[in-house]
């Protein structure tokens, strides 16, 4: 019998001398990172090892050994780390054996330590292992701590070779758990607050890697890997040291501290960190897994039968051309024999292109060699280079897995040098849901779909690849985009002409979406500056795909069928005014039927007149009909408070509200004329039932009447409303637009979302005296950015001073 006897190097081996000595060695900044992770295994070694021999002389056990496993047993520790102890021993003397247990766990928890333990025979433990896969992964990383080391060698051997002769049929078990844990959890390289171990690309993945590599059935890349593991480690303990907390997600609130304890610059430079070890272990995962697949595959064909069909001569693996210089072989894209990448430099970008339109993964030995053999394009780029990119960008989903092949060899910023900049950028913002490079590319993925809409699709690809490349700039990334896009444009090869397209789309690309839902469109100068900004009837073109693409591709709650419908609404009309005709004025517009007949009931009854109307459906993306909204039609005599009543009610009825058009309406009666006032709202159910129009209108009449409290019951209302634990809103932001209309002052407020803003905002408005001819209400995440038109009481925009005045009475209100 050979035993083990580790010591910690320090005297005394008992709890407080450890726990005196662990909490030295986590307040050494100089030993951070793997030496910490290495020492504190090792000190945590010494101690339980003592614990060990104590106990084993005590109860009088022979032929047992105290285990690491999981991550203790990779000596991964982080200071908050569970321990993974595994009590092995030979079975003849149970009772001494749970004696011993209990004399080593109980230590452990009375210091405080999260313990995962488990008392097993060899012959349980490779029983439990075959039934349970995550038992066996851990088992894959047994070492032994203290006891019997025979023990401990003879379970190892086995457990390995049995990992080995069932990995045709566990490693598929495997991959099936990791894209199970991915779908549940989210990809690490993407989220805002990930979690380290469990999100696809995280610590959990890279574990799986070491266990296909271990069934030598298949190999991970190691390139770029281990550096990638001590990143994701790193973070980790500090996000333990700065919480306190055995934690593996880190959240927003804590990435500051951690990157201090990193000594990194800031959160970003800390997200940024992770995206990029993320990125590595993510793509790792797709080569292995692909690879293991391959294998299997290759197994499946029985020997003999391979024989035969080859007429009894190795067979060789079919090789199907796809372009020059490119082959499918074994549902790969792999390069030609005949191919020389050192003597042609569209050779990369051929490749890729011909595999994302097959939809089919580059071999990651085919990026490689082409990364390392190919020259440089020619500036500006052979027309050939740029019709392979447009080919690229132009394939849909198939696109992605190859670029980000591209990207793991750098390959795309070879050809792109400014997407280093956003290569793995975070977005702070909820309503973006991949990172900037990312965005860019599936923004592309979408505007593949919208080629047949334009007349230059080639333009219209590019432009979303870099329309927010000016993001890893400081200052209007819009701005700065514009400059860049032009030399990338130039760069690849496009004419003068082409260029300027280019430029201008990127710098408008957010110019309709923000028009379209913050402007009155019936307002001529909100059409006409859009018309001057595009220029052209066919680059308006491609700025609607643009704007629809980026929407898409931002995320759920960027695009909806309403915005569609406002943004085409206002392409019709620029394209108009493109064309020569001029914008109607609003103010010569007659009221519809339905208004006046609302507005003639109005003057009979004297009370406010409601109807709804649900708007038309458009299909969605998945090809179910979406609702519009629903107009809501009101008319009542003109009366002060009016905009924060409606408001109030119609936020007392859960109705989002994005949109709100005020008209007043001249009606004759015996004595001359009368005016009433017409407000055509469009709305939205927050729950999708819509309340009864007899009891808005009830509710509307008694807060016009002072007979409901619609403060206070918004005021309970808001103080119900869920907030995120710890969360602070920044204040709101209240400005005048410039040059926003002819006809009225345009206001824009940005503020957080809660219910009752709109009420709010209307009552500010009403006490300083203004009218309201028109809202537009645009809600993004928890961000709402509404702007009003207003005039004075004579109908006639405000001075400067007096809209600067009015902005800043309205910004004051709502803190």
């Amino acid at each position: 019998m050979t035993s083990l006897d580790v010591s910690d190097g320090t005297e005394d081996s008992g709890p407080g001398g450890y726990a005196a000595a662990r909490l030295l060695l986590l307040s050494e900044k100089e030993r951070s990172g793997p030496s910490r992770r290495a020492s504190l295994a090792r000190l945590t070694d010494g101690w339980l090892a003592g614990l060990f021999a104590a106990a084993a002389a005590d109860t009088g056990v022979r032929g047992a050994a105290l285990v690491a496993v999981g991550g203790y047993g990779r000596g991964e520790l982080s200071p908050r780390s569970d321990l993974d102890l595994l009590l092995l021993h030979d079975g003849n003397d149970p009772a001494a054996v749970a004696a011993l247990a209990d004399r080593i766990w109980y230590p452990v928890w009375d210091l405080g330590l999260a313990l995962d333990h488990s008392v097993r025979t060899p012959a349980e433990a490779r029983g439990t292992a075959a039934e349970d896969l995550k038992v066996q992964l851990g088992l894959l990383d047994a070492r032994p701590v203290a006891g019997d080391l025979g023990l401990v060698a003879a379970l190892r051997t086995s457990v390995l070779a049995d990992w080995r002769n069932q990995a045709p049929r566990r490693l598929p078990d495997l991959d099936a758990l990791c894209r199970e844990r991915a779908e549940r959890q989210g990809e690490l390289q993407y989220l805002l607050e990930p979690d380290l171990k469990e999100a696809r690309g995280g610590l959990r993945d890279v574990t799986a890697l070491g266990a296909v590599a271990a069934s030598w059935l298949a190999d991970a890349p190691r390139e770029g890997l281990a550096e990638a593991r001590r990143v994701l480690l790193d973070v980790r303990d500090a996000l333990h040291l700065s919480t306190g907390r055995a934690t593996d997600r880190l959240a927003l609130q804590e990435q500051d501290q951690v990157a201090v304890e990193l000594g990194l610059l800031d959160a970003d430079a800390l997200l940024r960190q992770v995206y990029e070890a993320a990125r590595t272990v993510s793509y790792a995962g797709d080569v292995t897994w692909r690879e293991v697949g391959r294998v299997l595959r290759s197994r499946a064909v029985r020997p003999r039968l391979r024989a035969m069909l080859s007429g009894g001569r190795a067979s060789q693996p079919e090789r199907t051309p796809l372009a020059e210089g490119v082959v499918e072989q074994d549902g790969e894209v792999v390069l030609a024999r005949t191919a020389r990448p050192d003597r042609d430099p569209v050779l990369p970008l051929r490749a890729a292109a011909a595999a994302a339109q097959s939809g089919l993964p580059v071999s990651r030995y085919a990026v490689r060699r082409l990364a390392q053999a190919a020259p440089p394009l020619p500036v500006p780029w052979p027309a050939e280079a740029r019709e392979e990119l447009v080919r690229l960008l132009g394939a849909g989903e198939a696109t992605v897995p190859v670029w980000e092949a591209l990207e793991a060899e750098g390959i795309v910023t070879r050809l792109v040098p400014d997407w280093e900049r956003v290569r793995c950028r975070p977005q702070r913002n909820a309503v973006h849901t991949w990172t900037v490079d990312r965005h860019l590319v599936e923004t592309a993925v979408k505007a593949s779909a919208l080629t047949r809409r334009v007349g230059r699709p080639d333009l219209l690809l590019v432009a979303a690849l870099l329309h927010d490349i000016g993001k890893g700039w400081p200052g209007d990334h819009s701005e700065v985009g514009e400059t860049i896009a032009r030399d990338i444009a130039a760069r690849i090869g496009f004419d003068r002409a082409d260029v300027g397209v280019v430029a201008t789309l990127v710098r408008q690309h957010l110019l309709l979406v923000e028009t379209a839902t913050r402007r009155d469109l019936d307002d001529p100068a909100t059409v006409e500056s859009v018309a001057k900004a595009v220029g052209s009837v066919s680059t308006l073109e491609l700025l609607h795909a643009l704007t629809e693409a980026d929407a898409l591709a931002t995320g759920p709650a960027a695009w909806s069928s309403w915005r569609g419908s406002l943004v085409a609404d206002l392409v019709r009309r620029a394209a108009a005014v493109l064309a020569g005709d001029t914008p109607a004025d609003p103010e010569q517009a007659a009221p519809s039927a339905e208004e006046e007949r609302l507005a003639m009931e109005a003057l009979r009854t004297g009370e406010p007149v409601l109807a709804l109307r649900t708007e038309p459906a458009a299909p969605a993306e998945d090809g179910e009909p979406e609702p519009v909204g629903v107009e809501l039609l009101i008319a009542l005599p003109d009366q002060p408070g009016v905009l924060p009543a409606v408001a109030g009610v119609l936020a007392l009825h859960r109705l989002t509200v994005r949109a709100a058009d005020l008209r007043a309406v001249e009606l004759p009666t015996g004595v001359g004329e009368t005016s009433l006032l017409v407000l055509n709202w469009r709305v939205a159910a927050e729950y999708g039932s819509l309340p009864q129009a007899a009891r808005l209108r009830a509710d509307l009449v008694r807060v016009l009447d002072g007979t409901l409290d619609i403060r206070g019951r918004l005021a309970e209302r808001e103080a119900a409303y869920p907030r995120r634990r710890g969360s602070t809103a920044p204040p709101p932001r209240v400005t005048v637009a410039p040059a926003g209309s002819r006809l009225a002052t345009v206001i824009e407020v940005r503020a957080h979302d809660a219910p009752g803003l709109l009420h709010r905002i209307g009552r500010a408005l009403e006490g300083a005296a203004v009218r309201v001819r028109s809202a537009r209400v645009s809600t993004l995440g928890a961000n709402a950015v509404d702007a009003f038109y207003v005039t004075g009481t004579d109908g006639s925009p405000l001075a400067d001073a007096e809209a600067k005045a009015l902005a800043g009475s309205v910004e004051e209100a709502l803190r």
